[in-house]
């Protein structure tokens, strides 16, 4: 079962980081467009993220419980080169660097996911039940504008923003594996001119991992209080 899981997890996490990166290169266009349908899901409009797809008449009240998968972090395909060219002489990045900055912010998001669904009464889980919304969470495209640029030997770097980043999150049923929805949201971190570090990046994305927590919070709240067609009306549609 837990090697059927993890296939599950990988295979949706190619699926929505394919749905990001189309959305990556779209949004350099003069009228970026996402598809109005995806993987049996309906495109629904959104205000706060740049695209949110569910499955018609998907009934969310009976999940009262979520199951937080451990979340999946990419960078943007030229992160990495793009940073060496620009530093120079400078101590470039390496893999091992790439990793440490994963990780931290891997941990750094799980930890505001799992506080803030727990702060509005959601119990977090590790097992699927019947009331269990399992949640399958991915950064992909991380791009950091100035990675640690106060270590020793390294001039000091200003920026506006930390840098920039795409959230997908999947909803499924955690008995099933029935995908219930998709939300995308392509942001950039909020700061102001001032010297970027290891430090003032971190406090940046965590920032805005608490604004997408919020959102997706106030999300599952709200789809949980939509009102349901009775079957009959719904079968007439």
């Amino acid at each position: 079962m837990s090697d059927h899981r993890n296939c599950r997890s990988f295979s949706l996490y190619l699926l929505i980081s394919l749905l990001a990166a189309g959305h990556a290169l779209c949004a350099h266009a003069a009228a970026p467009a996402m598809p109005a349908s995806y993987e049996g899901l309906v495109k629904v409009e959104s205000k706060k993220l740049t695209a949110v797809y569910l499955l018609p008449d998907a009934d969310f009240r009976g999940y009262t419980k979520v199951m937080i998968d451990p979340v999946q972090v990419s960078f943007h395909k030229d992160w990495m080169k793009n940073i060496n060219r620009e530093r120079g002489t400078s101590r470039r990045i390496d893999n091992k660097d790439a990793q440490e900055i994963a990780d931290a912010m891997r941990s750094g998001f799980e930890g505001i996911f799992t506080a803030a669904f727990e702060a509005k009464g959601y119990q977090v889980v590790t097992a699927p039940a019947p009331d269990v919304l399992r949640l399958s969470p991915a950064v992909v495209n991380l791009y950091i504008n100035a990675p640690d640029p106060m270590r020793a030997g390294v001039r000091q770097t200003y920026t506006v923003e930390a840098g920039e980043a795409t959230l997908t999150l999947a909803a499924l049923d955690s008995t099933t594996g029935a995908l219930l929805g998709v939300a995308l949201d392509r942001s950039t971190t909020r700061g102001s001119l001032g010297i970027t570090s290891s430090v003032s990046n971190r406090s940046e994305f965590e920032e805005l991992f608490k604004r997408w927590a919020g959102i997706c919070v106030k999300g599952l709240d709200e789809l949980k209080a939509r009102p349901q067609l009775p079957k009959s009306q719904r079968e007439k549609q």
